[in-house]
């Protein structure tokens, strides 16, 4: 008998590609299913100009989206996971989470081949205060601006002369076949990446077992659970995605290691910590990673910024 899933996206180039691309997973991974793909705007695709980190964080690209979750007219929401807020609304679940990208921040520039290479006070443009703020430890003589719009807008005003480079994510140009765009692929060591970055996930609701047993089909355990470490940092602290905090966990055999950065907003102060343990022991790991940042004051940091 034919199911029909019907799968809430976002409208931009992007997310269509995500929900494409879980489409395809689902329906070769269940022979008769048919994925219908809901296509939505959300108030961060609304509002292009506000900065992300005074609109609440990058949790505005998604809240219409698991508002149809709970009204029935969705089955299932696809998300970048560096979209996806630490905390998931009671009745929700992140039911599975696909093989991840290339996770690394891109550097971008039509006549710079690095970071490194920009002349001091070039201007660079980026919507991440994350990113902002790590590169400027690096690069404190760069001009550090807001950037909002998608992948496309963001080119076109760097290739029209109104920045010398721009700060993307290294998935998004590699989804959209343009990885020929990325100048350096920025090492995490310079700037770690958000939780979840280079993920696709997929959310639905916790009492849809029907649902949930086809998506189990087309989760990467790898992925999940390296995304799921990042995330409970991010929660642990209590963080939202307007926060300068970064969260990344990379697989070494049968370890894992945590990166973890924190700052205030104005990048006065900050907090890195890199932890590496036994990978079945992961959530553990990241839970005492947090307790770690909170006793070096990371609740300070954030409560002033909350």
């Amino acid at each position: 008998m034919t199911k029909c899933i019907r799968l809430a996206t976002r409208e931009s180039v992007l997310a269509m590609w995500q929900a494409n691309y879980v489409k395809a997973a689902l329906e070769r991974a269940h022979t008769g299913l048919e994925v219908e793909i809901v296509g939505m705007t959300t108030a961060g695709d609304r509002d292009k100009q506000s900065p992300l980190s005074q609109m609440g964080g990058k949790g505005v690209f998604i809240k219409e989206l698991e508002i149809a979750l709970f009204e029935g007219r969705a089955d299932i929401a696809v998300h970048s996971m560096k979209d996806v807020p630490s905390v998931i609304p009671d009745g929700l679940q992140l039911s599975a989470i696909c093989e991840r990208e290339d996770p690394r921040d891109a550097f971008v520039s039509a006549h710079y081949t690095s970071l490194m290479s920009l002349p001091a006070g070039a201007k660079i443009g980026s919507s991440s205060l994350r990113r902002r703020l790590q590169l400027q430890l690096v690069r404190p003589d760069l001009v550090y601006e807001e950037l909002r719009g998608n992948v496309g807008t963001r080119l076109s005003k760097l290739d029209a002369g109104e920045y010398d480079a721009i700060i993307l994510a290294t998935a998004g140009l590699i989804r959209l076949e343009l990885s020929h765009r990325v100048s350096e692929k920025i090492d995490p060591s310079l700037c770690i990446p958000s939780a979840g970055q280079g993920a696709v996930g997929i959310e639905s609701r916790i009492d849809d077992e029907e649902v949930n047993s086809l998506l189990a089909a087309v989760n990467h355990q790898d992925t999940y659970d390296r995304v799921i470490c990042e995330r409970t940092i991010s929660s642990g602290l209590g963080a939202d995605c307007s926060l300068p905090i970064a969260a990344f966990a990379r697989l070494i055999g049968d370890e894992i290691e945590l990166s973890t950065y924190v700052s205030d907003r104005e990048g006065r102060e900050h907090i890195r910590i890199i932890k590496q343990g036994s990978r079945q022991e992961g959530i553990s790991l990241a839970k005492g990673v947090v307790e770690v940042l909170l006793a070096k004051g990371a609740a300070k940091m954030i409560g002033e910024q909350v």
